[in-house]
């Protein structure tokens, strides 16, 4: 086991006095010392994504004083920066993407050297403020602004809003584009807390995931409103989050919550009635919810992912909201994250699973709890056959098929699902009784924390195998860590979860008539089993009679949707074209874009000129995260018209 070290500091940080008023310094101090995490060293934990050296300087906190310019489509304003430093330290190295650096001083507004080092594609450049000598000072203030193209936020017109009135503003920031607009120490292993005032125009209201201290905002000036916030426990850089628009506030519960377009409040509420007995549900598996408030927020169409687990406030995709709640896992996933994700995180991006593997587990446990056993073991059984997926695409002994991988594969079936089988197969070995009782006391001790993989073997080992050398062969952990591919002990789905649906298939599959596939009574993991295992290859007439008998290219449910458009495309059907062209203009969710534009690519001299056609139209309206991916696949002639 790799130990868990704090830097040796010659002094303890002071409370900060950041630009956002006296009254938040005076509430802060009233609050006490800041919670200041601790840094994992060692091999492991070193993180090849930052430029910064925590060992010689670190970020504790983060104070923003920023306003959303939508006119230019900037952050300006300033970031302060509370730092501890090792004796004899005489500079920190930030991280910056594209940022517009003004000035940099130390608390009291002396001038400080800085510079900003060559541009890496990937990381951007390093920020390195110089000391001098002397002590190092304990806060530095940066006066900068973003990019216009700054590739964490996207600034929507008000013709992309459902209201279609106000402009509209989001950030992603995970893994590495926080740097885009926030100077910092960007690396999930350097946990800070942070503070923020925030002012836009009227009449949009702004949404952070962080505590909310003005609720509606204070007067600004200038037809201007300011909103603070502030997260007073330490948290991974990338999960500092913000959100601007015209947007509207519904209780779901005492603790829970929805923000959205007004034109969406009453759709998105409904479909989210059971978050309160989510979080009550995560809470009897993993122990107690340590946030707050757990709010969510269904963003415009164009957010690249289907949630992102910001503390606070999950960010949310509208494509989940398909009217019956069949989709509503998504939210069991993002809240799961409240422990796996943000109360303990993984270290280094090539450790994400611990973050998405445990998180698949537990998105798992909360719908058996919520739904039965019936539904989760459907869920389970479509989660390993992602596993089985990913294997033949990557191949079985591919190094990017590793838990902990940094060949930069990136497959969800593995990182996500390969890690929930893991846990899985050891709830199933030990028990699920021992099992949780494990898991709670692990995020207790690791609460706030990084972890990488070596470390979390070792608590494995210290605190559930406790020396019992037969239990640790049976669960063969280095080889489900460290080797590609799948270990012979895996827990298994249920085989009889579609034994339904695997019948209605295979009879169909052999030319059974469509009439009888009993398709409206089943639910959407029936659906989409069934849609999945229909053969690639399939005559027009056939896909007709099932686009006709169930309405599949009407289909109001997004994930049933795109199973059908990947299958009719697969099969260069034409009639489905006009669809996927409305599907792919009127979301930009990177799980579905992605695909979609790799199966018309795949087809050549077919599918190519459709690519082209819509991505020249449907381009601006991504999120960098997805119009990244798909610039990538088309390459510059993608982005050209036909």
């Amino acid at each position: 086991m790799r130990r868990l070290l704090s830097l040796a500091f010659a002094f303890a940080v002071a409370a900060c006095t950041s630009g956002t008023g006296n009254d938040q310094n005076a509430a802060a101090e009233a609050r006490g010392p800041r919670e200041v995490a601790p840094i994992l060293t060692g091999a492991d934990a070193r993180d090849t994504q930052t430029y910064a050296r925590p060992e010689v300087a670190r970020v504790t906190r983060v104070a923003l004083d920023l306003d959303a310019d939508f006119a230019n489509r900037r952050m300006a304003g300033t970031a302060t920066l509370d730092i501890q430093a090792a004796q004899g330290a005489h500079e920190i190295i930030l991280d910056s993407r594209g940022l517009e650096i003004e000035a940099v001083t130390d608390a009291a507004g002396q001038p400080l050297q800085y510079a900003l080092g060559a541009n890496d594609a990937a990381k951007g450049q390093p920020l390195t403020i110089r000391f001098g000598e002397g002590a190092a000072p304990t806060q530095v203030r940066i006066r900068y602004r973003s990019a216009p193209d700054a590739e964490a936020l996207q600034w929507l017109t008000p013709q992309q809003t459902a209201g279609g009135r106000h402009p509209y503003l989001f950030s992603q920031g995970q893994a590495i584009l926080n740097r885009t607009w926030i100077p910092t120490q960007d690396s999930p292993g350097i946990r800070q807390t942070w503070e923020a005032r925030i002012t836009a125009p009227e009449p949009m209201k702004v949404v952070m995931s962080g505590e909310r201290l003005t609720p509606e905002g204070e007067d600004a000036g200038n037809r201007r409103r300011a909103y603070r916030f502030r997260m007073d426990h330490p948290v991974a850089p990338y999960l500092i989050a913000i959100a601007a628009g015209d947007i509207a506030f519904r209780e779901l519960g005492p603790r829970t919550g929805v923000w959205t377009e007004p034109a969406m409040l009453d759709r998105a509420a409904a479909e989210l009635a059971d978050t309160e007995r989510m979080v009550e549900a995560a809470e009897r598996l993993n122990g107690p919810y340590r946030w707050g408030r757990y709010d969510v927020i269904v963003l415009p169409p164009s957010f690249p992912y289907g949630g992102m687990e910001n503390p606070t406030l999950t960010f949310l995709t509208p494509t989940f909201l398909a009217g019956d709640r069949s989709l509503n896992g998504l939210v069991a996933h993002e809240l799961a994250h409240s422990w796996s994700g943000n109360l303990v995180t993984n270290a280094t991006w090539p450790d994400r699973w611990l973050n998405e593997g445990f998180t698949s587990y537990f998105e798992n446990r909360i719908m058996e709890a919520l739904y039965g056993r019936q539904r989760a073991a459907q869920e389970e059984a479509l989660s390993f056959a992602e596993i089985e997926k990913a294997l033949v695409e990557l191949g079985a002994d591919a190094p990017g098929t590793r838990l902990r991988d940094d060949s930069g594969a990136e497959s969800s079936g593995i990182v996500y699902d390969k890690g929930a089988a893991f846990l899985r197969t050891i709830e199933r070995t030990v028990g699920r009784a021992r099992f949780d009782a494990y898991l709670t006391s692990y995020f207790d001790r690791h609460a706030f924390q990084p972890m990488t993989t070596a470390r979390f073997l070792s608590d494995l080992r210290a605190n559930l195998i406790r020396g019992d050398a037969a239990l640790e062969q049976r669960l063969q952990l280095d080889r489900w860590a460290y080797q590609p591919g799948l270990p012979d002990n895996v827990a298994r789905p249920d085989p009889a979860a579609f034994a339904a649906v695997d019948r209605a298939l295979a009879a169909y599959n052999a030319g059974g008539d469509v009439g009888a596939v009993p398709y409206s009574g089943w639910t959407t993991a029936e659906r989409l089993r069934f849609l999945n295992g229909l053969p690639r290859e399939m005559p027009a007439e056939r896909l007709a009679a099932l686009d006709r008998a169930f309405n599949l290219t009407a289909s109001g449910n997004s994930e049933t949707l795109f199973a059908w458009l990947q299958l009719a495309l697969a099969n260069r059907y034409p009639p489905a074209v006009p669809a996927v062209e409305r599907f792919l203009a009127g979301q930009g969710r990177r799980k579905f874009v992605l695909p979609l534009f790799e199966t018309l690519w795949g087809a050549e001299d077919w599918g190519r000129p459709i690519a082209r056609r819509i991505y020249v139209r449907t381009r601006p309206s991504y999120h960098s995260v997805t119009s990244g991916a798909v610039d990538r696949l088309l390459g510059a002639q993608g982005r050209q018209a036909p």
